[in-house]
């Protein structure tokens, strides 16, 4: 069952956990055949994904008001983090956030004054969230992404930054940035390492642990860990391998499923 935007923030206040779908193909029927299948949110890619802003807006609204839908943007770019969030995405997960400036940068463009710089003109997300003026501030979810060597020795001032509230691992560029192959299966020592610290560190300054997970098992394996966001591959991923393992059991055949993770 999905978490409506408003009881996102409470539910983890609750000790709630969070299972994410997470949608990189630019289209409304896959994004509303994701959002139909009981997951507890959903990200729209605009990152690594094929999705554009127009497009993400279609996707939106084909997700439905009653899902809490993140935009995991470009980049640390204040454009696009308002525009995201004006047209009623109630989370944004940023990418490369490497230092307490960085952090103070996304977060302050994630909220309106005092609490931040963000530009009023809620076109969209007005008109589905009442009183968006005023609930704004705690409607919505600022993810910074903790994916480098960079971002771990500076991750106590990330964590700093008040109107961060959550961090986000790319275990893929977080391995390739500490010299090893860039998996989100990593079994290295030092990125496994990398990752539990962040999390323990996340929780002790009472902020959202969140990562990206490859399969179901490793979902449920970093749940265990004491993440409580995680997504679940990609749309993209999940399609390919029910693709290549149907017609394998046609053919009786292993399945060949290509593109990596990805």
């Amino acid at each position: 069952m999905s978490i409506a935007p408003r009881d996102f923030r409470k539910h983890f206040a609750n000790g709630g956990k969070v299972v994410a779908g997470w949608c990189s193909i630019p289209s409304t029927v896959t994004a509303e055949i994701v959002a139909r299948h009981g997951f507890d949110a959903i990200a729209v890619d605009l990152q690594h994904g094929l999705i554009d802003y127009q497009c993400s807006l279609q996707m939106l609204q084909a997700i439905g008001v009653g899902v809490t839908t993140l935009c995991r943007v470009p980049w640390n770019d204040a454009a696009p983090i308002m525009k995201a969030l004006d047209a009623g995405f109630t989370g944004i997960i940023c990418p490369m956030v490497n230092t307490r400036e960085d952090a103070e940068k996304f977060a302050g463009a994630c909220r309106y004054a005092p609490r931040g710089y963000r530009s009023y003109g809620p076109t969209r997300a007005a008109r589905i969230h009442a009183d968006y003026a005023t609930t704004a501030a705690d409607l919505v979810l600022s993810f910074a992404m903790i994916e480098t060597a960079e971002a771990v020795r500076n991750l106590d001032a990330i964590l700093a930054v008040p109107e961060i509230d959550a961090v986000y691992i790319g275990p893929a560029d977080l391995a390739l940035s500490l010299g090893y192959a860039p998996t989100m299966f990593s079994t290295d020592a030092p990125v496994l390492d990398a990752i539990a610290t962040i999390c323990r560190k996340a929780k002790v300054a009472g902020k959202i642990a969140g990562i990206h997970a490859g399969s179901a098992a490793q979902v449920r394996e970093l749940l265990d860990q004491g993440f409580e966001f995680v997504a679940l591959s990609t749309d993209i991923r999940l399609f390919t391998t029910a693709v290549a393992t149907a017609l394998a059991d046609v053919r009786g055949t292993t399945a060949r499923i290509s593109g990596g993770q990805y």
